[in-house]
């Protein structure tokens, strides 16, 4: 599934215009990704938990050369799923 069809069912759903049901799901993507911008956390009943982790700086190794190369400090998204959705998916 893709974005154009979570557009279609939101559209079957509440009804209206394609625009405002693609405005809808595009709200809802961009407040959770402003949220883990500035460091919050996301939680929706029944699907999970969106967050930010940070990744400490390593070394690691090039598979193709063999040399080592220094990976920085990073944040990453990370979504755990409530147990809602991991028994739905059983």
């Amino acid at each position: 599934m893709n974005k154009a069809a979570i557009v279609d069912k939101v559209h079957e759903q509440i009804g209206g215009t394609k625009s405002t049901a693609e405005t809808a799901v595009d709200t809802f993507v961009n407040s959770i990704i402003d949220t883990l911008k500035s460091g919050g956390e996301v939680s929706i009943a029944g699907l999970g938990i969106f967050s930010v982790k940070d990744r400490a700086a390593r070394t690691a190794r090039n598979p193709r050369t063999g040399e080592t190369v220094q990976v920085p400090a990073t944040r990453v998204p990370k979504f755990r799923p409530a147990k809602a959705l991991k028994d739905a998916v059983k």
